[in-house]
């Protein structure tokens, strides 16, 4: 049987070289794991707008879609779910971020990402995201 697959909309919200990191609740897919915040694209979103409402509904972030820069589309499977994980840098922000569904959420430094633990598909998000904070600056 084919497993569906579950379009996502990630956000790398920077702050300076740090990067904004929520924790998964422990009943969710890859419970108790850190992850980029985001969530599922609704029919009739693009990418940007349903980044854009799940930051504001998650974290309490206001993002221009407009200024969110491509970062990667990446297509795993996880055995048990399949996603599509649309990765954009949030270069831009405002509000005060903080755990609006109750779970934990902090700014790390980009080169300090491997000392959380993330979902494997995070791992080649992190070192593209790397990557181009390298080449950008």
């Amino acid at each position: 049987m084919a497993v569906k697959t579950v379009q996502v909309a990630v956000g790398m919200v920077l702050d300076g070289d740090a990067v904004l990191i929520a924790k998964r609740a422990d009943h969710q897919h890859q419970g108790g794991l850190w992850e980029f915040p985001g969530g599922k694209v609704e029919t009739g979103e693009t990418v940007p707008q349903a980044l854009a409402r799940e930051l504001a509904e998650e974290v309490g972030l206001t993002v221009d879609p407009n200024t969110m820069i491509a970062l990667t589309c990446l297509d795993f499977d996880y055995g048990d779910k399949r996603v599509l994980l649309d990765t954009w840098i949030c270069p831009e922000f405002t509000g005060q971020a903080q755990g609006l569904e109750g779970q934990p959420v902090r700014w790390v430094a980009v080169n300090e990402l491997d000392q959380y633990d993330f979902p494997e598909a995070n791992r080649s998000l992190i070192a593209q995201l790397q990557s181009y904070l390298a080449t950008s600056v």
